[in-house]
């Protein structure tokens, strides 16, 4: 942990003194905090470039009263990121070192490396994969825990979060969700009516479109919208509430974090999925019929009319119970990569498109689920 900035602590200095047998050592003594190094950083960090060119001087860190992440920053850049032979510090300071010597590779070394063998990689893959297997089922067993809890307790269901994700997840989605599946109507209308004007069976453009956009369509569309749009927002929050350490803070103040953070995120996609599905497959029929009328002469009324006759209503409820599952998916999936987030930039960029393109991959994997399971329902 970065300790209080001490206003009244003594200025970072360094003190070299030679010994008898002619070792040199390097006393860094004083407080090394941001508010002490805000007018002498770059001067002390040159100064500690030129002595860290010799390896074989002795460091004593020992002297330092206060040290943050830019104290440790400045002797980490001075050193190269190397540490050197011979170190003295104080136990609660090496947290802070060894922070910044965890960074990752510059792209120019990462490249410089020998490929590793085949079997060796896969060896490297598998236990990636069942770390993130591991990881995913101990995540749905602490949020199955938490739900008991919350049955028992219910004044502590975090209902303020809840609503804030389902404003954010649902009602700012209604735009995209819309356009999206009024012009996939468009689409899927206007080409299915070419082939069918080709064998004059113009009049079951109602089944095409009833079948394909409120079974499949309209569910697919929103749950890819909505891992892309608020998957990636999820696991980019936890991620920053790592670089920033606010995740440490609940620990320490004993806040669970699966109860105030996922848990919320998993109920309110649960709930506002099926809705914005519904919202979807009303915009995509009215797109379709507005098609049809253009391009078979099919009126609305008509459209209207025979609709309910050529879709039977299963297809709605396997549409919706779909959408369910796909909102606790996406939920999961963008946790599950966020909590993995480590304190740096980069990795936060990449878990948030691994969670992205997981999440996809799942929904259309449980789609494929539903697509057999339920196969005999809902189609004569």
């Amino acid at each position: 942990m970065v300790e209080l900035l001490d206003q009244q602590g003594e200025p970072p200095t360094v003190t070299r003194r030679e010994g008898e047998d002619g070792t040199v050592t390097l006393i860094l003594s004083g407080d090394w905090t941001l508010r002490r190094l805000s007018h002498d950083a770059q001067r002390l960090s040159r100064e500690l470039e030129d002595y860290a060119r010799d390896p074989t001087i002795h460091w004593d860190l020992e002297g330092i009263s206060a040290l943050d992440s830019v104290g440790a920053f400045v002797f980490w850049q001075a050193s190269h990121g190397q540490r050197p032979q011979y170190l003295q510090v104080r136990p609660e300071h090496l947290a802070l070192f060894r922070r910044w010597s965890e960074r990752q590779v510059p792209a120019e070394a990462a490249e410089a490396e020998p490929p590793k063998p085949i079997g060796e990689r896969l060896t490297h893959w598998g236990l990636a994969v069942y770390d993130h297997v591991t990881g995913f089922i101990t995540l749905i067993g602490q949020v199955f825990l938490d739900l008991i809890t919350l049955l028992r307790q219910p004044w502590r269901i975090p209902f303020l979060d809840i609503s804030a994700t389902v404003y954010q997840s649902g009602v700012r989605a209604l735009g995209i969700t819309a356009l999206v599946g009024f012009l996939i109507g468009i689409v899927l209308s206007y080409l299915s009516s070419v082939q069918l004007r080709t064998f004059g069976a113009q009049a079951f453009i109602v089944n095409i479109l009833g079948i394909s956009i409120i079974r499949e369509l309209g569910p697919l569309l929103a749950a890819i919208l909505v891992a892309g749009r608020s998957g990636s927002a999820m696991a980019a929050q936890l991620g920053v509430m790592r670089l920033t350490q606010e995740l440490d803070a609940l620990t320490a103040m004993g806040v669970s974090q699966s109860i105030r953070l996922i848990l919320p995120k998993l109920l309110a996609l649960t709930v506002v999925l099926p809705l914005l599905v519904l919202w979807t497959d009303i915009l995509a029929l009215i797109g379709g019929m507005l098609s049809a009328k253009a391009a078979l002469g099919i009126s609305i009324v008509r459209f209207v009319d025979r609709l309910p006759h050529v879709v039977p209503i299963a297809n709605l409820w396997i549409g919706l119970s779909k959408a369910a599952v796909f909102g606790m998916v996406i939920a999961l999936v963008a946790c599950h990569f966020g909590l993995r987030i480590k304190p740096n930039t980069e990795s936060l960029g990449v878990e948030t498109t691994n969670a992205v393109v997981s999440a996809i991959t799942l929904v259309i994997l449980v789609d494929a689920i539903f697509a057999v399971a339920v196969r005999g329902i809902g189609v004569s």
